[in-house]
């Protein structure tokens, strides 16, 4: 495995809750794996731990065998890390900042070309632009060359799709993947539970947390319920007198629809619902058993 964590720790101040709580996991070579979770789970505090820009208060981490605090130097030089925040020269055009941080790594953008090939051709006709000025997606896109400019064993990815438009986001998921065939060990983390399935394995995690780890597919066969999902012309309505129904044991909004669960699986107390919402005044009710998404799981874990 090119990263191993062993029940890392970390507070940011005695007496507070743990930013992160005892997590543990792998990730070989030439896997994508996420951390998928909202804001302030923990996500970020475990790159910066990976990334050997905080000490974890307990536990271990280590890239390619070298400890993130004694092998901090060596362990730098095997990372491309692309924080949450865009964090290169804005003054600087793309070109000068691609030179640049292949000079800080001893090499340059010729010597790692077939690496970055296919996102610096998206980013050749912008060169001479300042760094400042690109659109966020394509900010996006230089920030993964300079992150590869060194060809690293292992890649930190700290929400890297977060406010970018969803053409750049298929686009930035689609390099990830091409990626793979370098052998480089991907670890990315995503608050966009539709990101998740774009991963080899992920790891579920809340309040510092991890909840699961497993393939998505596994973690979506694991639904433990019967999952349904209902419209009606009056929707603010239709979640509000949902949550009243005895039989109704979760419902939750989801885009168009409400997603929701009962507290048996007898066929006819799903039968029993839209009848229920009629007599409450509810038109045009269209109700269907669904599959359950990555987010549908994360709900149905919290909710325990």
């Amino acid at each position: 495995m090119k990263v191993i964590v062993d029940n890392l720790v970390k507070s940011y101040a005695k007496g507070s809750p743990r930013a992160v709580d005892g997590v543990s996991f792998s990730v070989g070579a030439g896997e994508i794996f996420g951390l998928i979770g909202p804001d302030g789970a923990g996500k970020t505090s475990i790159f910066r731990m990976l990334a050997t820009l905080l000490i974890p208060d307990s536990g271990r981490a280590t890239v390619m065998g070298y400890d993130s605090v004694n092998d901090y130097r060596k362990i730098r030089s095997l990372l491309g890390y692309m924080p949450g925040r865009f964090s290169l020269y804005q003054d600087l055009t793309v070109e000068e900042n691609l030179r640049f941080f292949a000079t800080v790594f001893n090499t340059s953008i010729e010597e790692n070309y077939e690496l970055i090939r296919d996102i610096y051709i998206l980013l050749e006709p912008f060169k001479h632009r300042r760094a400042g000025k690109l659109s966020g997606g394509m900010k996006q896109k230089l920030a993964l060359c300079c992150a590869l400019i060194h060809k690293p064993e292992v890649l930190l990815l700290d929400e890297p799709t977060t406010g970018v438009d969803p053409v750049s986001r298929n686009e930035f998921w689609e390099m990830l993947d091409k990626l793979k065939s370098y052998g480089i060990a991907t670890l990315v983390s995503t608050p966009y539970m539709d990101e998740a399935v774009l991963c080899d394995r992920i790891g579920l995690i809340q309040h510092g947390r991890l909840l699961g780890i497993n393939t998505p597919a596994a973690v979506m066969a694991s639904f433990p319920r019967a999952l349904y999902a209902i419209r009606s012309r009056n929707m603010t309505g239709l979640l509000r007198d949902l949550k009243t129904i005895p039989v109704v044991r979760t419902a939750l909004a989801f885009g168009s629809s409400i997603h929701f669960t009962l507290r048996s699986e007898g066929e006819e107390d799903a039968a029993s619902i839209p009848g229920v919402l009629s007599r409450q005044g509810h038109e045009e009710i269209r109700m269907e058993k669904i599959d359950p998404s990555i987010e549908d799981c994360f709900i149905e874990i919290l909710a325990g």
